[in-house]
């Protein structure tokens, strides 16, 4: 058996949780079964990929060509042409963990991971261009052709299955894992950590990409209303995470708060640095709109923090009993979530506790072994 993946991906400057969702399933994936031939594909005209060690599998072969992106798009999208799975020798069957637009022979069948579809459920939440784009990659198209579907969420699934009228055996519902490097960390390298970096003693965390489907203004209105409760007068707001598109809304939120000496932004952290940014959080938030997912709040858990999360799209499913859920939409509501956890120490621990327990249902095993399933069924 040959299958092929599109790796493209990884070239991406930008590190995204589709990105992370690609590293992890197919470091896990990969070395499963060494009978199965894997013919990794990705363009490296401008972006390089970093070498990982599944790269050097014996059962891998990588396939790289000096084209770019765009000019394979453009020609995949208007002529059909080039198959990539002629370009990288044939197979069986062809995985996309992201939908990138691919031209596959006709016999050859497609594997294709949904994460999301946020840019149909909340257009007005990307730029023209954002818009423009996946309106050219056609994900609707790529969805139909797609011999099997693999969405990271039931919620992700059930939008695929009413807004593209996919069959819904089609689709299979994979949730993604955690990293085994999201654990309780050492009090006192949290503490030199928190030094090294300049964080306050005590915060709030938000980690992820800082656009407006991320609620981040939302949190901050939240924060400005939390600090005039008592009881908070030394706690600080911590923000975190790479630049999205209409960021600026953000940042001007965040000027206008009469605490605004007291939030802080931080670069999007290195990977090894994230889980030290949660273990040095009194509390993590994420009040998003809309997720295919959502990476943060299982992190967080695993890390020993206690979570308040929306309770939208494919969070609850996340999060579950773990962490309080909050409708994104109500300021108050999150607020008062905030100073219930960060007030009741039994409520902190057993939140603590649920975490644990919660983060260690989602293993990247786990996701591994049913997507190789998936696209065993597909060719069989």
């Amino acid at each position: 058996m040959i299958i092929g993946i599109d790796i493209r991906v990884l070239g991406s400057k930008n590190h995204s949780g589709v990105q992370e969702y690609t590293e992890n399933l197919l470091a896990a994936m990969l070395p499963l079964d060494p009978l199965i031939q894997y013919k990794l594909f990705y363009t490296s005209f401008r972006n390089s990929i970093r070498d990982y060690s599944w790269f050097h599998l014996p059962n891998v072969s990588m396939h790289q060509f000096k084209i770019p992106n765009q000019l394979l798009f453009y020609c995949s999208r208007f002529f059909g042409r080039p198959y990539v799975d002629k370009m990288i020798g044939g197979v069986d069957a062809f995985f996309s963990p992201h939908f990138i637009i691919t031209a596959l022979s006709p016999q050859v069948r497609r594997i294709t991971t949904f994460h999301d579809l946020s840019f149909e459920q909340f257009p007005e939440f990307f730029s023209w261009k954002q818009w423009l784009w996946h309106q050219f990659i056609q994900p609707a198209w790529q969805a139909r052709f797609s011999e099997k579907i693999v969405a990271v969420s039931g919620s992700t699934k059930q939008d695929l299955s009413h807004r593209y009228h996919i069959d819904p055996a089609r689709i299979i519902a994979i949730h993604s894992g955690v990293g085994s490097q999201f654990r309780p960390l050492p009090a006192e390298a949290v503490a030199d950590f928190k030094k090294r970096k300049n964080l306050p003693a005590r915060y709030i965390l938000f980690l992820g990409t800082l656009e407006p489907r991320k609620n981040i203004a939302g949190l901050i209105r939240a924060f400005d209303a939390l600090k005039k409760m008592p009881g908070h007068d030394d706690l600080h707001l911590v923000i975190t995470g790479t630049r999205g598109w209409l960021d600026k809304g953000i940042f001007r939120q965040a000027d206008i708060s009469p605490y605004r000496n007291v939030i802080h932004f931080y670069e999007h952290p290195h990977d090894f640095e994230r889980p030290w940014y949660y273990n040095g959080a009194e509390l993590f938030v994420y009040p998003s709109f809309f997720e295919g997912f959502g990476f943060p709040p299982l992190e967080a858990m695993a890390c020993g923090v206690p979570v308040i999360a929306s309770n939208t799209s494919s969070v609850p499913e996340v999060v579950g009993d773990a962490g309080i859920l909050v409708n994104p939409y109500y300021i108050s509501e999150l607020t008062l979530a905030c100073n219930a956890v960060l007030g009741d120490s039994m409520l902190r621990e057993d939140l603590i506790k649920k975490g644990f327990a919660r983060a260690k249902l989602f293993t990247w095993r786990a996701a591994a072994e049913k997507t190789l399933e998936v696209i065993k069924s597909a060719i069989t």
